[in-house]
């Protein structure tokens, strides 16, 4: 049964006049989002902890070319750019899982370090891919509370779509190193579930 939500969100005039053209993209677990004139999304929280936290992040992150820039915030909104392409998940099943991919995937979680983040992970429903293979995140959540060290739900993502083992030879490629832990890490997380 689909969730049904009512959504409030605190618009000002400039926010509430972009409102008027608004086209639904999606809805989530924490809210709903539009894409609205001018390259733009307002994305409306059911609960405006979630909306404050991830304004946090996006606000502390604003010079990375990985995250939409935010424009402002509301107790229950954030106004940002739209985020073009495709889910990471989604573009591997139709376009396969290119070197280059897996570079930009390593570069991310190395983004993620250089941010401070203390989880280097995200969701493949989380990072969308444009044409030229240019990775965006989007729902950053719990960048800098929870503790993950190695890409965990990136790795089952990929390993949902059978490109896993694909994944680790391409980072083997780039950083040994890296690769091997990952490896080891996402091994040991799949022994504990079994």
């Amino acid at each position: 049964m689909a969730r049904t939500y009512a959504y409030s969100a605190d618009f000002d005039k400039e926010v509430e006049r972009l409102f008027k053209d608004a086209k639904v993209l999606g809805e989530g677990h924490n809210g709903i989002v539009y894409e609205v004139p001018g390259n733009r999304a307002i994305k409306i929280f059911t609960d405006k902890n979630v909306c404050r936290s991830e304004a946090e992040i996006l606000y502390k992150v604003k010079k990375s070319k990985y995250f939409p820039k935010i424009y402002k915030n509301g107790d229950y909104y954030i106004l940002r750019d739209m985020v073009n392409g495709k889910r990471l998940d989604d573009y591997i099943e139709e376009n396969g899982l290119s070197q280059q991919l897996i570079y930009n995937l390593y570069r991310l979680i190395n983004e993620f370090k250089a941010l401070k983040f203390t989880k280097l992970d995200a969701r493949c429903r989380d990072i969308y891919v444009d044409k030229a293979e240019r990775l965006m995140v989007i729902d950053p959540k719990q960048c800098y509370r929870r503790k993950v060290d190695y890409p965990r739900h990136l790795m089952k993502g990929l390993d949902g779509v059978g490109v896993l083992e694909e994944f680790l030879k391409g980072i083997y490629i780039i950083d040994r190193r890296k690769a091997t832990e990952w490896e080891q890490k996402i091994n040991q997380y799949y022994a504990k579930e079994y």
